[in-house]
């Protein structure tokens, strides 16, 4: 519920607050006033012990009615309002009515209004339906007083009286019902209005973002899994450009109709942004997630969307990445970065594909030692630290893991090169953290000292890692992953074979990722931009072997058609 939803209630409650208490010492006057009636000399009553006893009495039953309303009252002000409670609040209240009313005088009582007070309170806590009920017992109750009170006479004076009054209970709680109930539509109307996507009717980007927030920090004290599933339509950009955007905005309802009557009522669906939808499913767990989101991705791949038969893959198809709160994230933020990160592993490898995210972490800890985990934990804090620093680069090391993997599939590396290899992607920009953000984002060319200030962060990386001495391999692939094959790179000035074989492979890895990526002082270039690149400085800045083997790679995954994380998530 939203601040504004939270404000709202707690002002209504106030009022109605104020009305039950005015209720309270309009019926503690009328039991007041009979006592006093009742005892004519009250300085001489007082002194007597039972009357000072049926005094205290009295002023303890109206303390402990005054308790149980402030209970109720607080109970709603917390926004965990139970029906029962209310129920309870209301027989209380009539209760007090029909004693105050018997006390003072029965069917001659001028206090029978105050039904007026618990119909009023009644309608606008709980509606129409509510309020009528409470009228009508309201009304039962001044008629048989009357009936009971007066027999034997032909007509009933305070009987008829008290028609009109019970009629009067009866229109109160009808019209202020109906009041209550299209001021709760048009309020629901309005919020529906603010939170939906116009073109999908799914939820929109804030409003996931304020719902996520939400669950997160209730599910964080209750301890209890928030899955996310992350969803991409495959070469949408294509169908735009052969149909145009009003065939695209088409898909995109179709997919969003197909979201929402695929997950449970307390699930959100919302458009994150273009041809991207996010889903929260609370209280889910990642397995229950992935079956969900492979069901999804069956659905749409089995809907028949015009032309899609032109499509690259001939079908109208989607990419998904699952992650989960707090298993592999330990915010919203993390949360949804995770997503993205399985949704691009997902694009990248030939799309309509469910991808679930994983940690190099994880394999990490299973490689070093254990008295070395905190200490690579605290790494990965660092390079967390890094990617907050350098919007630029959002993913830029997980997917350089990607590349990194794929390439050694294709040439061929054992086990243990493959490991050092990864490990060393993934931690080769570590050394980035002495830098001032400033120069990370600085989009003008860089000083002379800044340029020398940038190139010193592979020396900075391997000083970071020497601690642990299971990282010993990988400090080689961070100190010279910025040398060139012709000998002009940094920090050594290696050349050639001189630079060790797995620090040429990321070298090529890591500026095609940084090619195809935005960064402050280049626009980023496409694949096929970017493939044209690699073979141009192939023997100058890169090994040829590996440039030709990284290609291969690119090209046998279908990945000239790029994928782009979303801004909104760059700029986080």
């Amino acid at each position: 519920m939203s601040n504004f939803e939270v404000d709202k209630h707690k002002r209504i409650y106030e009022i109605l607050s104020v009305v039950k208490l005015s209720s309270l010492l309009f019926s503690s006057i009328a039991f007041l006033k009979s006592y006093f009636n009742n005892n004519k000399s009250m300085v001489e009553s007082i002194q007597s012990y039972y009357s000072y006893l049926s005094y205290v009495i009295l002023v303890m039953v109206l303390s402990l009615i005054y308790i149980i309303w402030i209970f109720a009252t607080v109970k709603k002000n917390n926004l965990k309002y139970n029906m029962h409670i209310q129920v309870v609040e209301n027989i209380v209240f009539i209760t007090i009515f029909c004693a105050a009313i018997l006390i003072s005088g029965g069917y001659e009582s001028s206090y029978k209004f105050l039904f007026l007070f618990i119909i009023i309170t009644t309608t606008i806590q709980a509606g129409m339906k509510q309020g009528l009920v409470v009228a009508v017992i309201s009304s039962v109750i001044i008629l048989t007083i009357d009936i009971v009170g007066i027999q034997g006479v032909e007509v009933n004076k305070y009987f008829e009286d008290d028609l009109i009054l019970a009629g009067v209970f009866i229109l109160t709680a009808w019209p202020l019902g109906f009041y209550v109930k299209m001021e709760s539509e048009h309020i629901k109307e309005l919020q529906r209005l603010v939170n939906q996507d116009g073109l999908t009717g799914v939820y929109n980007h804030r409003f996931f973002h304020d719902v996520l927030r939400e669950k997160v920090t209730s599910y964080e004290k209750e301890n209890m899994p928030i899955s996310m599933i992350f969803i991409d339509i495959d070469y949408f950009k294509h169908y735009n450009d052969l149909y145009g955007h009003q065939k695209g905005d088409v898909v995109l309802k179709g997919i969003g109709t197909i979201l929402k009557n695929s997950v449970k009522e307390d699930d959100i669906v919302a458009r994150y942004g273009g041809e991207e939808f996010s889903i929260i499913l609370p209280n889910t767990l990642e397995k229950d997630a992935i079956s969900i989101a492979e069901s999804i991705r069956r659905k749409i791949e089995k809907t028949y969307f015009e032309g899609e038969e032109n499509q690259p893959n001939g079908k109208i198809t989607v990419s998904m990445g699952v992650s989960i709160y707090p298993d592999k994230a330990k915010s919203d933020v993390e949360l949804i970065k995770s997503a993205d990160d399985a949704l691009y592993r997902a694009k990248f490898f030939n799309k309509n594909r469910v991808e679930c995210y994983t940690s190099i972490l994880d394999e990490l800890k299973n490689d070093i030692e254990e008295r070395h985990i905190d200490l690579v934990t605290s790494i990965k804090t660092l390079i967390s630290v890094i990617n907050a620093k350098d919007r630029y680069t959002y993913g830029h090391v997980e997917r350089v893991v990607i590349y990194s993997k794929m390439l050694a599939n294709k040439l061929g590396l054992d086990e243990e090169d493959k490991k050092k290899l990864i490990y060393g992607a993934y931690m080769h920009d570590i050394g980035k953290i002495n830098i001032p953000k400033e120069v990370l984002n600085k989009r003008m060319a860089l000083t002379s000292e800044e340029w020398e200030m940038l190139k010193g962060h592979p020396l900075n990386g391997v000083e970071i890692i020497k601690p642990v001495e299971s990282l010993k391999d990988i400090s080689p692939l961070i100190l010279h992953h910025h040398e060139r094959y012709d000998g002009k790179g940094y920090p050594s000035n290696l050349k050639g074979e001189q630079i060790p074989f797995l620090a040429r492979v990321l070298t090529v890895v890591d500026s095609f990722d940084a090619m195809t990526s935005n960064r402050p002082y280049n626009k980023r270039k496409t694949y096929d931009e970017a493939i044209d690149e690699l073979k141009r400085c192939s023997g100058t800045q890169f090994d040829p072997v590996i440039t030709r083997a990284f290609i291969d790679v690119i090209l046998e995954n279908n990945c000239n058609v790029g994928y782009e994380p979303s801004l909104d998530l760059k700029s986080s």
